[in-house]
């Protein structure tokens, strides 16, 4: 009796955690499944990327305008010392484009998207709103997490895009503290050295990062259990398994793109 007492407390978190893949795998196929069905909540669907792009987007710049100003006040020492400072536009914009603007892009919308998403449906399910709108032959899995998995699919990408423009921007001021070139010359130079190799692996890694926040967001809040105390644990969770799934996204991104 003792001898399984003690071994349950062993099995039981990688019983919780392979159960937990199992239900997500399920809540996954059936978003691919509802996505593909009649009607589509058009204006649920625009009213999301309105919220989750105009919410984030000032977050994401100003923090997409410090990273490229540290990155280029940080690098142009060790570029003039080795007489390659005519490298440091270039240097930023693959650094920002393949690899930092993403990841740090999706890690605030982690934060931000992930987070309003989790609180917001286990809100409504903890005070049975999502049980309502069954009642009232309204699809709850349609309108609330279709649209919010979508509409974050669609934000991220375009996210990311400003932040790395805004960084490149930030680049060209620092730069031009102790140098002088036009911004259309940086620009330039810094574009020059990208390929289509370095530009589609980073937006598909946005899709793929936008898509992984909107669904451990949703599924996070939609299977919420217990009273209102467990909507701060569902939000909590969305963030921090949202953040844990985007770098190994990247991970596999970044092997995948080594490989081709």
């Amino acid at each position: 009796m003792d001898s399984a007492e003690s071994q349950m407390p062993a099995w039981a978190p990688f019983k919780s955690t392979i159960q937990g893949a199992g239900d997500f795998f399920l809540f996954y196929v059936r978003f691919m499944k509802e996505m593909f069905k009649r009607p589509f909540e058009w204006r649920e669907f625009l009213v999301q990327c309105y919220k989750m792009g105009n919410k984030s987007l000032p977050l994401v710049l100003i923090t997409a305008f410090i990273m490229g100003l540290v990155l280029t006040l940080q690098t142009r020492p060790s570029l003039v010392n080795f007489g390659a400072e005519a490298l440091l536009p270039g240097m930023v914009s693959v650094s920002v484009i393949k690899e930092i603007g993403p990841v740090i892009t999706a890690i605030i919308c982690a934060g931000k998207i992930g987070s309003r998403i989790g609180a917001e449906l286990g809100s409504m399910k903890v005070t049975e709103q999502i049980d309502a709108m069954e009642v009232s032959a309204i699809n709850p899995f349609r309108f609330l997490v279709v649209t919010r998995v979508l509409a974050a699919t669609c934000m991220l990408p375009i996210l990311v895009i400003f932040a790395d423009t805004i960084s490149i921007f930030s680049s060209y001021l620092a730069y031009n503290i102790h140098g002088e070139m036009s911004l259309a010359s940086y620009f330039n130079a810094a574009l020059s050295k990208l390929d289509w190799i370095d530009i589609i692996p980073s937006i598909i890694k946005s899709v793929l990062f936008g898509t992984a926040i909107g669904l451990i967001g949703c599924y996070k809040g939609f299977t919420v259990e217990g009273g209102t105390a467990s909507v701060g644990t569902a939000a909590n969770s969305s963030v921090v398994t949202a953040s844990l799934a985007i770098f190994l996204i990247d991970m596999i991104t970044v092997q995948v793109t080594d490989i081709l």
